[in-house]
């Protein structure tokens, strides 16, 4: 049965506004059915997602909502048996915090599929900044770019969260890797996790790639979205591969596409949008090893406390932070 009066510190959104319309409030705590899992909630990450949710520009909302696609914690109920009470797992995934409340809460519930299992003893803090910005970048350069050692990738809107995270996996897999920065002071972030080649963003970056890589790299991961679509795909190669995977820019839709003229010769154009299936649990946990043995990092930019989430959706909004920034409960 459920705990009469339980209830759970949350963040409540009533509708679209500015960083102050995300309001801390006592809610009930909710009550796993059958295939669905109660999560006690550690640390979440923030996720252009949820700005654009905030901002009103995303679709399949209703309101009032707790935001937050993604969640680290301990599960604290599971009707069904899947996971046992006080086991570590991380859940993202389709609907969380639009058509079902999300991570910004003391507690959430969510389908079994959207959970996935591990075990570390790093702290919440890093644990919480993993989840969708690995997911996002393991799916961009496998099922998107099927990139490979030795090729060259160019990730445009290098200093977001999963700009950095596929640099730190583009390195491990033996890639050398461009990245663009806007501010000049965030390109010391991008050579601390390996970049090689860190390129000031002007909105014209085909003609700095290629003078470093001649005839245009092989591979290139499109964050900001669709005003600078058209100059990522100019930077590479004939037979290259482009994926268009972000929108930091709040503008995803092409008006009056025409791809012959759009797309430049012999250049491919993919997309990647993936959910907790594209991050098999021996995925997530071989990261988390890996970060354990420092033989990768995890790029957090800032930490903040659910009750400075309005400060931390100010710092997001506007750009602020190199990295993942991470919200403990």
């Amino acid at each position: 049965m459920q705990p009469t009066g339980a209830t759970m510190k949350a963040v409540v959104l009533d509708g679209p506004g500015p960083p102050s319309a995300l309001h801390i409030r006592q809610v009930p705590r909710p009550y796993p059915q059958r295939g669905w899992v109660l999560i006690s909630v550690r640390a979440f990450g923030l996720n252009q997602s949820e700005l654009h949710m905030r901002l009103g520009l995303a679709g399949g909302v209703t309101f009032p909502r707790i935001p937050g696609s993604e969640a680290v914690g301990v599960v604290a109920g599971c009707p069904g048996g899947e996971f046992s009470e006080g086991q570590q797992v991380a859940t993202f995934g389709e609907g969380m915090g639009r058509a079902f409340d999300g991570g910004y809460a003391e507690y959430c519930c969510v389908p079994v599929a959207q959970v996935v299992p591990f075990r570390s003893d790093l702290d919440w803090t890093t644990l919480g900044a993993i989840p969708v910005m690995l997911a996002t970048a393991n799916g961009s350069l496998t099922i998107g770019l099927d990139a490979k050692e030795g090729q060259s990738l160019l990730i445009r809107g290098g200093t977001s969260s999963v700009g950095m995270a596929t640099a730190v996996l583009a390195k491990r897999l033996g890639m050398r890797v461009l990245s663009t920065t806007r501010q000049e002071g965030k390109a010391l972030a991008l050579t601390d996790i390996g970049v090689d080649e860190v390129i000031l963003d002007d909105g014209q970056v085909a003609g700095h790639v290629q003078s470093m890589v001649p005839g245009g790299v092989d591979a290139a991961l499109e964050l900001i979205g669709a005003p600078t679509l058209p100059d990522t795909l100019r930077s590479t190669r004939v037979h290259g591969v482009v994926c268009f995977t972000g929108m930091l820019s709040n503008h995803w839709i092409i008006d009056k596409f025409y791809p012959i003229e759009y797309i430049p010769r012999g250049v491919r154009l993919t997309s990647y949008r993936g959910g907790a299936a594209d991050l098999p649990p021996a995925v997530l946990q071989g990261f988390i090893d890996a970060v354990s043995e420092y033989a990768a990092v995890v790029p957090i930019g800032a930490v903040h406390h659910i009750d400075q989430i309005v400060e931390a959706h100010t710092a997001m909004e506007e750009g602020r932070v190199a990295g993942k920034m991470v919200v403990l409960t």
